[in-house]
């Protein structure tokens, strides 16, 4: 899924109550009339420990196109019929990072299952490169050694939002993996947590994601 290199992990707020509305009214009008648009919609998910989460992914082929897709899709018939509706469910759409592959990027379509997907959110104290080296060449293959194999690495997309109309977290620099969740591994990843505190400004913040019905990533 490297064709679409520039990623946005967004997660919603959401009004008490009203996630599987909004779940319902996307997986219904948003996914193919964004991918129309020039998008990628890779995960789609409830966050089962915070039941007014709603998260997904998306990308595009680089800035220019991101610009171009946005301005067609909420400037479009889809989002003017049904925007009003899935604004109605929102408290915060805010909390949004821009990405781009430091590594491995997402696979490409095909797995099955409902297994959960972890998303971990890290903020490096120094250069996000020389962070995403160090999870390359030593914490990966730690992960991996215990049955926890990641499959996208990614970091901040430093250019400027060319459609400032959706706002993005701009003032941070964080270097985010994915992999499968299970719950045994547990132990395992906060040892590993505690191994790399001292590389990080703050703990890192681990989502734990299940897919929704049409989700990619799952």
């Amino acid at each position: 899924m490297t064709d679409f290199p520039v990623v946005e992990l967004r997660r919603y707020t959401l009004h008490p109550g009203r996630r599987d509305e909004l779940i319902e009214l996307f997986e219904r009008e948003f996914v193919e009339s964004q991918e129309a648009c020039g998008m990628r919609l890779f995960g789609l998910f409830r966050e089962p420990a915070e039941p007014d989460k709603f998260v997904w992914l998306r990308g595009f082929r680089d800035m220019e196109a991101r610009r171009a897709a946005l301005e067609a899709f909420y400037g479009g018939p889809v989002w003017r019929a049904h925007g009003p509706a899935a604004n109605e469910t929102m408290i915060d759409a805010s909390d949004v990072l821009l990405l781009r592959p430091s590594g491995p990027g997402f696979p490409a379509p095909g797995g099955g299952g409902d297994s959960r997907v972890l998303a971990t959110v890290c903020h490096p104290i120094g250069p996000v490169e020389e962070f995403s080296e160090y999870f390359a060449d030593t914490v990966a293959p730690k992960l991996r050694e215990s049955g926890v194999d990641t499959f996208g690495h990614f970091e901040t997309e430093p250019a400027e939002n060319t459609f400032p109309r959706l706002p993005v977290r701009e003032d941070e620099t964080v270097f985010v993996w994915f992999a499968k969740a299970a719950g045994e591994h547990r132990d395992v990843l906060a040892r590993i947590g505690e191994e790399v505190a001292d590389r990080l400004e703050r703990p890192w913040q681990q989502l734990e994601l299940a897919p929704t019905a049409r989700s990619v990533l799952r």
